[in-house]
């Protein structure tokens, strides 16, 4: 027969798909380790684009980078032991939501041998290598996997009707964060980083220069509106989260060629973005609501961004183009919102 001490052991175990509970100090704590982590990048990029970096994998910059990916590398397995001590087993011994973070703790710190080993052999990327680099394309890799954690586990823990800024600030700045690594790496394609329609920032404005700036714009444009439309579609953001997210973005984007005089345009466009998602509140079911909402957060925002740039260096572009940039902008929102809720979720009913 069982002793007592045996059964309340067997009764203490956790069951074995139980994952433990992270709780909102261990996705704050993990949050501000993965702002570090992607301030590096941001850093990394700016001495890029100033001409601060020398032929060498040794920088200041790689150190602010590599401390934060440590951090996360060190916080994570401690996490993974204690619970493992505890009586959790594998694969359930991170918060729900965490496993992918830690996958891609390690494919960092693979990356990270295999960027050393590029740099030796290859030397220091510059410019536009640098985003295209292999090596750095599986950190960014690495780096969203990690960084994603405090978004996947609210998916996974926080109700729909959440709204409380406590609750909900790990997850809105873990997709903060996400976007930023996506619009990072796609910043020769980002009107923020790059504005070409202003005058004078490129010496010859060539047929090539006006289309990749409006195809960044429609790039961009499907970036922001996906992660907006996921998070307004999954729960009940408070007044602020889209300033956030928009804002937040936007002045990280702005210090590669320091063009910090649209920085008023896109706090008033992320301003705009939460009025639009207060008034309208977009849903699966209400999806005429939901295409309004997607097609005119961006194409108020590029309209904002446009007048911002009239109002200052002035347009290079005709009125042809930039109208009709603004217009495809609210087009791709528009059909980005297709993607997160099918025509045809309500009874049938197609919209």
């Amino acid at each position: 027969m069982a002793s007592a001490t045996s059964i309340r052991s067997e009764a203490a175990r956790p069951a074995a798909s139980a994952y433990p509970a992270g709780g909102l100090l261990f996705d704050w704590a993990f949050t501000l380790l993965s702002a570090w982590l992607v301030g590096g990048v941001f850093l990394d990029g700016w001495a890029h684009n100033h001409g601060k970096v020398d032929d060498v994998f040794f920088t200041p910059w790689h150190a602010v980078l590599y401390s934060g990916a440590l951090a996360i590398m060190m916080f994570l397995p401690a996490g993974y032991a204690r619970n493992l001590t505890r009586g959790y087993t594998w694969p359930c011994l991170l918060p729900d939501g965490y496993g992918l973070s830690l996958a891609g703790a390690i494919l960092f710190l693979i990356g990270g041998a295999l960027d050393l080993l590029w740099h030796e052999l290859f030397g220091a990327e510059v410019n536009l290598e640098a985003l295209l680099s292999p090596t750095h394309l599986l950190l960014a890799t690495s780096a969203t996997l990690m960084i994603g954690g405090p978004l996947r586990a609210a998916a996974k823990r926080l109700p729909p009707t959440t709204r409380d800024w406590r609750a909900l600030g790990p997850l809105l700045i873990s997709a903060t964060l996400t976007l930023s690594v996506l619009t990072f790496f796609t910043q020769y394609g980002h009107p923020i980083a790059e504005p070409i329609a202003a005058r004078g920032f490129v010496s010859h404005l060539t047929g090539f220069a006006r289309t990749l700036g409006i195809s960044g714009i429609l790039i961009q444009s499907a970036l922001l509106m996906g992660m907006i439309v996921v998070l307004a579609r999954r729960w009940s953001l408070p007044f602020g989260a889209l300033t956030l997210l928009i804002a937040l973005n936007s002045a990280l984007m702005s210090i590669f060629h320091d063009t910090y005089h649209l920085l008023p345009a896109v706090l008033a466009g992320g301003l705009l973005a939460d009025v639009l998602l207060r008034w309208l509140r977009p849903a699966a079911e209400r999806q005429p609501q939901l295409r309004l909402f997607a097609f005119a957060v961006p194409a108020a925002f590029y309209g904002l961004y446009f007048a911002t740039l009239w109002l200052t260096s002035g347009i290079e572009w005709t009125v042809h183009l930039w109208a009709g940039t603004i217009f495809l902008a609210g087009v791709v929102g528009l059909f980005v919102s297709f993607l997160v809720a099918s025509p045809y979720d309500c009874e049938g009913v197609l919209y």
